[in-house]
């Protein structure tokens, strides 16, 4: 992937994070992973974000933040207006939209002033307004929707500081993982090596003409 170094994956034990780890490894990346299970990491709190990444010293000429949840508990993506509720939006927001949001806060100081630097977010193509056919899935919806924008404002002000860098969100598409099994219905899927690798290859060939978007696993631009 290029020249990278140093790469930092966010959510490392999960299905997609921990391909991700692996693809970079392969293509000659210096990793660090960090993840809930092994390192205590919690994306909905600032305090473990800032902590974590408080702790790492040198530049990191890759971040990408590959956590998300589609159910939390026994809250599932919703079917109907009336299924809508408090606690579910509250939860989607915190987990897919505050947490990588915050992640980006804490991780800018670690990215490269002076050389290309790229940031990527995973988001899902349902959070677009202007794809959205079907309705359903209110929270998740809602709260991709914030992710990309949130990144989308961040990418602005880090251009100011970071004028090499790429700051994005990416659409994985339908990956086979314990994440999205109860829910892809048919829909035809990849391996989370597969999908790794598509993302990587599309987060390399963006330039910083192009930070600030929002791109799918083949690197062609998804409406807001």
């Amino acid at each position: 992937m290029g020249l990278i170094m140093r790469a930092l994956v966010i959510g490392a034990s999960g299905g997609i994070g921990a391909a991700l780890c692996a693809e970079l490894g392969r293509r000659g990346a210096d990793v660090l992973g960090l993840s809930r299970s092994r390192d205590g990491f919690d994306i909905t709190d600032e305090a473990s974000i800032s902590a974590a990444l408080g702790s790492l010293s040198g530049e990191f000429d890759t971040v990408l933040v590959a956590t998300g949840a589609l159910a939390l508990g026994d809250m599932v993506p919703e079917k109907s207006l009336r299924s809508l509720g408090a606690a579910a939006l509250l939860g989607q927001f915190a987990v897919n939209a505050m947490g990588p949001a915050l992640a980006l806060k804490h991780a800018a100081r670690l990215m490269p002033r002076d050389r290309p630097a790229r940031f990527a977010a995973l988001s899902a193509r349902v959070g677009s307004i202007g794809d959205n056919a079907l309705g359903g899935w209110y929270s998740y919806r809602a709260a991709k929707a914030a992710l990309n924008q949130l990144i989308h404002t961040s990418a602005i002000e880090l251009a100011r500081s970071h004028p090499q860098a790429v700051v994005v969100t990416l659409h994985p598409g339908h990956v086979a993982t314990g994440l999205s099994a109860a829910f892809g219905g048919n829909l035809p899927s990849v391996s989370p090596e597969v999908a790794a690798g598509h993302l990587l290859d599309v987060l390399s060939a963006l330039t910083p003409a192009q930070t600030g978007g929002f791109f799918d696993w083949a690197g062609k631009p998804i409406v807001w």
